[in-house]
């Protein structure tokens, strides 16, 4: 029979998990076999910098927290060794580090995730991952709204300065 209290801790490391999945813009799982304790550490270093929390967990309870939070669809992805990005603030970033980092190391496979309470797949997360951030979103709107108040300024200006050559 198993101990009480080690039920409970179970309980809540899944109340947990629960919480971050539906909490978090962005979930991607990964199968980190293969790397060694150098390359985690940076890894864990690059996604730390952005703000994504990392972590290994059980698949066993990170099943019972997909079948709490209503993404049972996840499970069939929690197979061998398995990690998780948690990203709160920008949903491409944990795609992105991952999918750059598992481009230089082999050994981290991509799995799928969750995006904005969707489940995606491995080729959905690598597409996510090629797009520019939300930064460099920003900027190309920013512009693309500056381009017409920009030429209509030109324009003034090169009509001002044909009518001062005709003067």
């Amino acid at each position: 029979m198993a101990n009480a209290k080690i039920i409970q801790e179970k309980q809540q490391a899944v109340e947990v998990i629960t919480a971050k999945l539906r909490d978090s813009s962005s979930t991607v799982v990964a199968d980190y076999r293969g790397l060694n304790v150098a390359q985690v550490t940076e890894l864990r270093k690059q996604l730390r910098e952005a703000g994504i929390e990392f972590q290994v967990l059980k698949n066993s309870l990170v099943r019972r927290a997909t079948e709490a939070a209503g993404l049972s669809e996840l499970n069939d992805i929690l197979t061998g060794p398995t990690a998780i990005a948690f990203g709160n603030e920008d949903a491409v970033a944990p795609a992105k580090i991952l999918n750059d980092f598992a481009k230089k190391n082999d050994a981290l496979k991509l799995k799928g995730g969750v995006v904005e309470g969707k489940i995606v797949d491995m080729d959905q997360i690598k597409a996510l991952a090629e797009l520019p951030s939300r930064d460099g979103l920003l900027s190309m709107l920013l512009s693309v709204l500056q381009a017409p108040v920009r030429n209509f300024a030109l324009a003034v200006k090169a009509v001002g300065e044909q009518k001062e050559a005709q003067a």
